[in-house]
């Protein structure tokens, strides 16, 4: 484990109270959530199904503290199959014992084959059977991203696979863990640290109707929009290089939830409605799942 001085746990605890909602006053705690994750007192398992693996990349974004803190001193990641230095059966095996140990929280990154268990295979075993197993041990399940909150593009109207959301693959199944969702395509690294020390230190965070940490989807994307007062003024863009409210080019941030204009990405770089794109309401339930859903239209006149 890296060594961590108490001034940074204080320091980083600080920076995800702010993150988190919380007050100040709260930050000794989060910092002391942050030190059990750092003493493995709270190991994480992370499984991949059908995905892009585009929210471990997310994962790495992840700043105050860098990826390096994250995975050498905050979190105990027991096993990841694409940051984990272990592979073959050392790290099949490392799934095991984490899950004999007990005590350990699992986060799921991707959708669930339910119809086409061999489309997702981890040592010659269906990713289901072995998401399945764990999440019966687990103090919580954490389902990371669009697909594994969702179902998101795998799960897409008329896939072959049969995909559906690690939510509603776990309950089908009769596993009744506490459940939470982090959508996104793909998720903010602060979103997944952030409930991980809420689950430490506070216990479950308190979530809306479809599972979600209200700390960080309780608000719509267009309330918090760069661009509020255009549409205020009906002031609509009919490119995407033009000035304007984004909404007639497909913009979903008012039917969207998260904190992304707020929050920013890329170590606080930007966000997509900055860099002149619509929200495509990649936090939202209905992201991806009919043949039909629209991430971008072409400009057009009032009503259309």
């Amino acid at each position: 484990m890296a060594d961590i001085s108490r001034r940074h746990f204080l320091k980083w605890g600080a920076r995800l109270a702010a993150a988190m909602g919380l007050a100040p006053a709260l930050a000794t705690d989060v910092a002391a959530a942050l030190a059990d994750l750092a003493a493995s007192r709270a190991p994480v398992i992370w499984l991949q199904g059908q995905s892009c693996s585009g929210c471990s990349v997310s994962f790495l974004n992840s700043d105050h503290p860098d990826p390096s803190q994250v995975l050498t001193g905050y979190i105990s990641l027991r096993f990841h199959s694409t940051l984990g230095a272990a592979t073959g059966h050392v790290g099949v095996d490392s799934i095991k014992k984490s899950m004999e140990a007990g005590t350990f929280f699992l986060v799921v990154e991707g959708a669930m084959p339910m119809g086409m268990p061999q489309a997702c295979m981890m040592a010659h075993e269906p990713v289901t059977d072995q998401v399945l197993r764990a999440a019966r041990r687990a103090e919580a399940v954490i389902a990371l991203g669009a697909c594994a909150a969702h179902g998101g593009i795998p799960g897409a109207e008329n896939n072959p696979t049969g995909a559906v959301s690690v939510p509603d693959f776990l309950k089908k199944q009769g596993v009744d863990v506490p459940m939470i969702r982090l959508p996104g395509c793909p998720a903010h690294p602060d979103w997944l640290v952030g409930t991980l020390v809420h689950l430490i230190r506070f216990g479950l965070p308190e979530l809306d109707d479809q599972n979600r940490p209200r700390m960080f989807y309780g608000r719509l994307v267009h309330d918090q929009c760069p661009r509020f007062a255009d549409y205020e003024r009906e002031r609509f863009a009919s490119t995407f290089s033009e000035d304007g409210c984004l909404f007639r080019l497909g913009c979903l941030g008012p039917i969207t939830r998260a904190d992304c204009n707020t929050r920013l990405w890329n170590q606080g770089t930007n966000t997509c409605i900055n860099a002149g794109a619509p929200c495509v309401g990649c936090a939202g339930p209905d992201f991806a799942r009919t043949a039909a859903f629209p991430f971008y239209r072409k400009g057009g006149e009032a009503g259309d």
